[in-house]
């Protein structure tokens, strides 16, 4: 695509990859849904496709869409976040590397890394990534990979990414930027001197709570390639209906994040009045520590929210009193949802340096009518 005509992000989301079918004048991608292609001849491919582990146009299709909104060299679609993080971790890390984790990372990151990174033989330190001088002592000559959530899943901190990047850099390792929370609309890391930025597509790409994906994008080409041999050697990757969901929710995700992320500041004018409420996270907040930072690197401050109760108990019922705000795990749908972490989406960081406070409640504000988000929250919280 010529982005000397086509720069603009909303037009960038409907139109990158997807041009018109040639054979029928199509304006949205056909699903390929198909596992192999006709050879003309051993070795003679017809647009590089030969079986749809390696590559299918629907997918190719969303990939392209990827870079091209992050601000990358190339895009790659897996079958869910967690399977990108991987594909990652075992590309840019060998046995005996270590990597540099946020301190608050989203509960299956940190499982990943304990779990099944370390006893591959990568170890890993969770770090206060607002803290420069903490980054800076925690690397090691061995230091591959800094690792970053922002905001962070679910006490939503904030770290600098041009200060990171920085760090990174000068240790001779990358820098990654999870951007699932913000979404690209929001926030494009690369642009802030990332070297691969992290989605969990299942989120606010996808928008719409109905598929499940992953996706790395990168600064570099040459990383791209070896990103790509793993993912076609390991085999997690997005199938065309994923791909093609995906696609058409990303299409409108600059329209429904300016909605999410109306709705979240009303929600949280809210929660910060309400007695009942101890504590409101959101970087929006003047008071929020990396609120600076956020007003510097994103455009807005994003749809989730997570607040503290007086106690575990309270929190908890709070969650089972919501109407609207569907009890559900995952965010970034057009519907509401609610969750208490430390008992749902954070469980497997419990008794680790990760595990979250148990008062806390994580909203992932959707796209309805605010003054029903809000009837239904007042409600809950007595």
């Amino acid at each position: 695509m010529d982005n000397e005509v086509h720069r603009g992000f909303e037009t960038l989301a409907i139109h990158a990859g997807q041009e018109p079918d040639p054979a029928t004048g199509a304006v949205v991608p056909p699903i390929y849904q198909v596992s192999t292609y006709k050879q003309d001849g051993i070795g003679g491919l017809r647009g590089g496709y030969e079986y749809s582990r390696s590559a299918n146009p629907t997918r190719t299709a969303l990939e392209v869409c990827l870079a091209e909104i992050e601000a990358g060299a190339r895009g790659l679609a897996f079958a869910s976040g967690l399977a990108a993080e991987d594909a990652l971790i075992r590309t840019v890390c060998k046995p005996g590397d270590h990597v540099i984790i946020p301190n608050d990372a989203y509960g299956g990151t940190y499982r990943l890394f304990a779990k099944v990174a370390e006893p591959w033989g990568v170890s890993f330190d969770p770090v206060p990534l607002g803290d420069a001088a903490a980054v800076r002592a925690a690397i090691r000559p061995e230091t591959k990979l800094i690792w970053v959530e922002t905001p962070t899943n679910p006490l939503l901190g904030i770290a600098d990414i041009a200060m990171l990047a920085g760090i990174a850099h000068d240790a001779g390792a990358l820098l990654a930027v999870d951007n699932t929370f913000a979404s690209p609309y929001l926030q494009r890391p690369l642009e802030l001197g990332a070297d691969v930025v992290v989605h969990s597509t299942t989120k606010y790409m996808g928008g719409h709570s109905d598929v499940v994906g992953g996706a790395l994008i990168v600064a570099d080409g040459g990383l791209g390639e070896r990103l790509a041999f793993h993912q076609n050697a390991m085999g997690a990757v997005a199938g065309p209906f994923d791909a093609w969901l995906t696609l058409r929710g990303i299409k409108t995700l600059g329209v429904r994040m300016d909605r999410h992320c109306a709705n979240a500041e009303k929600v949280v004018e809210l929660l910060t009045r309400h007695p009942a409420v101890r504590e409101v996270l959101y970087p929006g907040l003047p008071d929020h520590p990396g609120h600076e930072v956020a007003a510097k690197q994103m455009r807005a401050f994003g749809g989730m929210v997570s607040f503290r109760m007086d106690s575990e108990d309270a929190a908890v019922r709070v969650c089972e009193r919501t109407k609207l705000f569907t009890l559900g795990e995952s965010l970034g749908g057009v519907e509401s949802l609610i969750e208490h972490p430390g008992r749902m989406t954070h469980a497997s960081a419990a008794g680790s340096p990760l595990e979250v406070p148990g008062d806390l409640v994580r909203l992932s504000v959707g796209i309805e009518d605010a003054d029903d988000l809000l009837r239904d929250l007042e409600l809950a919280l007595g």
